[in-house]
């Protein structure tokens, strides 16, 4: 299921955000699903946070984010309702301009039932 997400959210990045990560981590814990994606940075959004003042290009960067994730917000939500056979109830997001490093959480309605892998 981890991995599944990793893969849903890793071409999400690549066809909406235009660059997939450098590294994608997925830790499902309860009803929680945390994603922790780097390297997620363009060059050009690279380019913004240097030639601004600190706290100008970072906010400009997150609030282009936030925005490009509220938008994608229902697909995103479909993928992960697909892969965990869980309805999200609420999505975070935030992306560190200093290192590009980009959190997504999601809370679900209930924990996902897991099937034994036989061996």
């Amino acid at each position: 299921m981890e991995a599944a997400a990793c893969q849903g959210i890793s071409k999400f990045e690549l066809e909406y955000m235009g660059r997939g990560p450098k590294d994608i981590r997925c830790f499902l814990i309860n009803d929680l699903l945390l994603i922790r994606l780097q390297g997620v940075l363009t060059a050009a959004e690279q380019h913004l946070v240097r030639t601004q003042s600190p706290e100008r290009g970072r906010d400009l960067l997150k609030d282009v984010r936030t925005q490009l994730i509220e938008i994608a917000r229902p697909a995103l939500e479909t993928l992960i309702e697909k892969i965990t056979g869980s309805k999200v109830i609420s999505l975070h997001h935030d992306i560190s301009t200093v290192n590009g490093e980009e959190v997504i959480i999601f809370s679900l309605h209930h924990r996902p039932a897991f099937r034994q892998t036989m061996n």
